[in-house]
């Protein structure tokens, strides 16, 4: 009998950049999926959320930030798309002041194979649920659009 993986925890932090009426958005590929979301990633141990945002931007984006606050946390249960027994909780800032234009297209070495990054700067009016790929950042895109 095979032993059940254990189940985990993973928190998210993502960046919402919005800049002359557009947003910032990334597309990746991992593997043979490929998805758009916001910038930002995983929490590492030790690391606090405003860190591992801050660390993230400069990892992915080749930017830096000045001011960063909390919009929004999800409040229901979400199992990541790469592991069912990983629940994720994510953390959402609206960022302030970049302090140069991101990157547009970016490859790096992840676990020995290339990943792909592209950022692009969508137009707010036309953000909406289907232009992005994970349940979470969806709900986000909602509560954006009751913005404008």
């Amino acid at each position: 009998m095979q032993t059940p993986k254990p189940r985990r925890f993973t928190i998210r932090v993502y960046g919402i950049c919005i800049r002359d009426g557009h947003v910032l958005l990334c597309e990746e590929g991992h593997e043979d999926f490929r998805f758009v979301k916001f910038p930002g990633g995983g929490l590492e141990f030790g690391e606090g959320l405003h860190d591992a945002l801050k660390r993230e931007f400069e990892e992915e984006l080749d930017t830096h930030f000045g001011h960063a606050e909390l919009f929004y946390v999800n409040e229901f249960f979400q199992a990541s798309a790469f592991d069912a027994q990983t629940q994720v909780v994510s953390v959402y800032y609206l960022v302030h002041s970049l302090n140069q234009e991101p990157a547009a297209h970016k490859i790096e070495m992840r676990a020995g194979r290339p990943y792909e990054l592209k950022f692009i700067w969508k137009p707010l009016e036309e953000l909406n649920e289907s232009t992005l790929t994970f349940p979470i950042d969806r709900k986000v895109a909602l509560k954006l659009s009751a913005l404008r």
